[in-house]
């Protein structure tokens, strides 16, 4: 399998390598405990070498706080399941984009009352994303589903989102930043 497009990764076919995959893709992400990290697309791969369960992740962004802990619910995960011997690799490049994310991970954000990213990167292998002089799109509100809503603050409860409130329901809420 290759981590060096934007695609999110497939479930290995060869069965052992399945299985790794399996235990992984269940650990939540601990910022946001209802979506897996294979739902937030930073589970680039699982396989067995030899007796030795390897998974690869990939931080949401630079000096991520909760890879330490990811990585060590990863551990317990596929210990738990009976792999004596697991290695958790990291790896940045290619950087994460919330292009990776699925869309039940976004559904599910959504259904938690963030508001999932609203739209792609747009990155491509070839060069860097393009610039524009269009207003970024309105964000619609996880409650109500109105599009009147405003930015009060770049950072929310963690740096990759920001905080919004909408306009009709009144209620605050976190938005899963494009990256």
């Amino acid at each position: 399998m290759s981590i060096t497009d934007k695609s999110h990764p497939l479930r290995p076919s060869q069965p052992d390598d399945a299985l790794v995959w399996d235990v992984a893709a269940e650990v939540p992400d601990p910022e946001i405990p209802v979506i897996s990290i294979a739902d937030l697309g930073i589970l680039r791969d699982a396989r067995l070498e030899g007796d030795t369960a390897v998974v690869t992740i990939t931080p949401t962004y630079s000096g991520c706080p909760a890879m330490e802990h990811i990585t060590t619910d990863i551990t317990t995960a596929l210990t738990k399941a009976g792999y004596a011997k697991v290695r958790v690799d990291l790896v940045l490049h290619p950087a994460w984009t919330t292009d990776w994310m699925t869309e039940t991970g976004r559904r599910n954000l959504k259904d938690y009352g963030i508001a999932p990213p609203s739209g792609t990167t747009r990155a491509t292998p070839e060069g860097p994303i393009p610039l524009t002089l269009e207003p970024p799109p309105a964000i619609e509100c996880p409650h109500c589903g109105s599009r009147r809503t405003r930015k009060l603050a770049q950072f929310g409860s963690t740096s990759c989102k920001a905080l919004y409130n909408c306009q009709d329901c009144l209620e605050p809420f976190d938005y899963f930043k494009v990256h």
